[in-house]
């Protein structure tokens, strides 16, 4: 990781909730999921908050290196309908080592729709692949 992430730095990244970020199209084939309103999904929405997270990060990384999520703690508190603006601020609340915290906030113009903590670990993407591929062998399935 390059020197500079600093605690309390933010990131903001505003999203518009397309028709097809909302509960019925988390997993199509659950029929449970099929009668829920209309609105963002909160897998759809952990995920707006990781990508935020993951642009705030990548000015920091070096060549060769990535992050994946390795903590999620959020509240979805409030309902958003497709068509609304998610503005998304993610504030640094701390770095120890390769593990880099980050405070999260989600508005959509009207409500504040959820806030909480997200924890990203900085990987080497060519140790990580090989130790997928060696997964993916073990297991005997096809490579995508």
């Amino acid at each position: 990781m390059k020197p500079g992430l600093t605690a309390g730095m933010t990131h903001r990244f505003t999203y518009r909730v397309p028709s097809n970020k909302t509960v019925r199209h988390i997993y199509t084939e659950a029929e449970e999921f099929q009668q829920f309103p209309e609105v963002l999904a909160t897998g759809f929405f952990v995920a707006l908050l990781e990508w935020t997270c993951t642009q705030a990060l990548a000015p920091y990384l070096e060549p060769g290196e990535g992050s994946l999520g390795v903590q999620v703690d959020i509240s979805h508190s409030a309902a958003t309908p497709p068509g609304l603006d998610v503005t998304v601020t993610a504030t640094l609340a701390g770095v120890e080592g390769k593990r880099v915290t980050w405070d999260v906030v989600a508005h959509d113009g009207i409500d504040e729709i959820g806030r909480g903590r997200h924890v990203r670990a900085v990987i080497d993407r060519a140790r990580f692949d090989r130790r997928m591929a060696d997964k993916i062998a073990r297991a005997a399935l096809p490579r995508s």
